[in-house]
């Protein structure tokens, strides 16, 4: 069975971006529950929104609840330019450093850009 590695690195400032995320968490739910394995990776300014995303009053916190235990992490240098690290770190998601770590996406995984 494929497994999918889930790319956001789309901004939340925007009704687009806002659409990108929308789509990505959707779809990782859905491969998800198809039994896919499927790991999802915030970079670039991706990594700005992550923290409304856990807030029970914001619009897209249901979907982003429903596949948190596959979130592999965000990207520390993006969070880092973008002003996220530390309210990644308040939340607890892994900051993803190197291609040869957790970032690295080798290791078969068919990869979705969003």
């Amino acid at each position: 069975m494929p497994k999918f590695l889930l790319l956001d690195l789309a901004g939340a400032e925007t009704h687009k971006g806002i659409g990108r995320l929308v789509n990505a968490l959707a779809i990782a739910k859905e491969l998800m529950e198809e039994g896919h394995e499927v790991r999802l990776v915030f970079g670039g300014v991706g990594t700005e929104g992550l923290s409304a995303r856990a807030n029970p009053d914001h619009g897209t916190h249901a979907l982003f609840a429903a596949v948190t235990d596959r979130v592999a992490g965000a990207c520390h240098r993006c969070a880092g330019a973008f002003g996220a690290r530390a309210s990644l770190e308040a939340l607890g998601l892994p900051l993803l450093s190197d291609y040869e770590g957790p970032l690295s996406l080798a290791g078969g995984y068919q990869v979705l850009t969003f």
